[in-house]
């Protein structure tokens, strides 16, 4: 299920306030400032900081190349 544009123009990292790529495919939102990816359940954010998982730098290269492949732009503009 997609989130709705509204709703991600909203979405932050609850950890460092900062925007999020979200791989729909995956079913995540990914913050490459800290490595932490939030899992979209049933269409919902889980934006638990305690439920995240920190991915190595593996998982995070191949995260950004979908970002890059997609042209996924962030939630919003960090200013």
């Amino acid at each position: 299920m997609a989130l709705s544009p509204d709703l991600l123009s909203i979405l932050a990292c609850p950890e460092d306030k900062g925007p999020l790529y979200h791989l729909e495919a995956e079913d995540l939102l990914y913050n490459p400032r800290l490595t932490r990816a939030y899992a979209v359940r049933d269409g919902i954010p889980v934006m638990l900081i305690d439920e995240a998982t920190t991915v190595d730098a593996e998982e995070h290269e191949r995260l950004m190349a979908l970002v890059e492949a997609g042209s996924i732009s962030p939630t919003f503009s960090a200013s």
